[in-house]
């Protein structure tokens, strides 16, 4: 096991001890076990994976930057959710605003859009 650490904007978000570790980067998938080479890394908007006493949890992470070094990863992540926090039906209404809001793009910032819509989705799949 190795300890994982989440820091949001708002401070400490929670300390876990974990078996795996499973993020997604900018350069792809990457799994983190105990005594993994120390590493930095940017996370996207992406699916978090632990074991947590043997049981899977999943996590909605709206992108940051991992540290990992001497059996400690350290994340600073925008903002996370663990999957059983998700409000499933407010996360339908905001990928279905972002979804509308596209189809004006004369009208809309696209980036921020297509941001919102993969936090809305990201959300969804944490929570199923």
């Amino acid at each position: 096991m190795f300890q994982v650490k989440i820091v949001t904007p708002k401070g400490l978000y929670k300390v876990m001890n974990t078996t795996i570790l499973n993020v997604e980067t900018t350069q792809g998938q990457l799994g983190i076990l105990k005594n993994h080479m120390p590493i930095v890394a940017i996370l996207t908007i992406s699916l978090m994976r632990t074991r947590e006493n043997g049981e899977e949890q999943r996590y909605a992470i709206a992108g940051g930057t991992l540290y990992f070094q001497n059996n400690v990863a350290t994340l600073l992540v925008e903002a996370i959710e663990h999957s059983e926090e998700i409000d499933v039906q407010r996360a339908l209404q905001a990928k279905e605003h972002a979804e509308k809001l596209m189809l004006h793009k004369e009208e809309v910032d696209m980036l921020r859009a297509e941001i919102a819509l993969k936090k809305a989705v990201n959300r969804i799949k944490a929570a199923s």
